[in-house]
């Protein structure tokens, strides 16, 4: 299904404010999804207190991307998490339009973008009320964190300008993203999770090899095989087959 764009590709019914400084564009989204009459672009140039999956913080330098979608879905909450993978395939798109380089990016489970196998983005999904998800998106456009500085075993970070000499500003960035979006979601809403969930698996890192999930103290490994139809990561272990709803991934 098509996505109208006005003339500057912007998608149509889709929002978007641009902050100078925020705190975080996810608590931004927080305080003014009420007011919205629909799907809003927050933009921040510059976040005060960025966090990641589980708070860890994200770190923000200047000329990088902070931004947050905040929608109303429609569908059960375990549905709105889908959105994860939604979000991902737009990121993916984004930066093929931005780089003309496909074969330098892969998606992570469950809510990364990789770079020349170092990350590059990653998104983080919160329900601020209910009916409500804020789909937050940070990418190392011009810099990235120094790689001590991120957890034990995790990928090293990269960022776009220093793997591809691409210079795309934040706000040139937001607007193929959103495009890709608003692509990916009306093809979600009409067709359902299950051409996302294929479109994914076709950009999937490490599909077919050995990596290991962590849950908590927990630790799974198996050979990466699938991503089932409620978004579980699949893996073939020695003693079975096993679905993992939540995970931290390591290869």
């Amino acid at each position: 299904m098509k996505q109208a764009l006005a003339q500057n590709g912007w998608p149509e019914g889709y929002g978007r404010r641009v902050l100078a400084e925020v705190d975080s564009t996810n608590a931004e989204a927080a305080r003014i999804a009420q007011g919205l009459a629909g799907p809003e672009w927050i933009l921040a140039l510059r976040q005060t207190a960025g966090r990641g999956r589980r708070g860890r913080p994200w770190a923000d330098t200047a000329g990088n991307f902070s931004a947050t979608l905040v929608l109303r879905p429609e569908g059960p909450p375990q549905q709105a998490a889908l959105r994860s993978f939604v979000a991902s395939l737009a990121l993916y798109d984004a930066f093929v339009a931005v780089t003309g380089r496909a074969e330098s990016f892969a998606l992570k489970w469950p809510n990364d973008v990789l770079l020349n196998g170092g990350k590059v983005a990653g998104i983080l999904l919160e329900s601020p009320k209910p009916g409500l998800l804020a789909i937050g998106i940070g990418i190392n456009l011009t810099a990235a964190p120094d790689p001590g500085a991120v957890e034990a075993r995790a990928l090293r970070p990269v960022s776009l300008l220093s793997e591809t000499g691409a210079a795309v500003t934040p706000e040139e960035f937001l607007v193929p993203l959103a495009a890709a979006f608003a692509r990916h979601e009306a093809a979600f809403a009409t067709y359902g999770f299950a051409p996302i969930r294929e479109a994914w698996l076709a950009r999937a890192a490490r599909l077919g090899e050995v990596i290991t999930a962590r849950t908590g103290k927990t630790e799974t490994t198996g050979t990466f095989t699938d991503v089932d139809a409620t978004g579980n990561l699949v893996l073939q272990t020695a003693k079975s087959r096993v679905a993992i709803p939540a995970a931290d991934v390591f290869f």
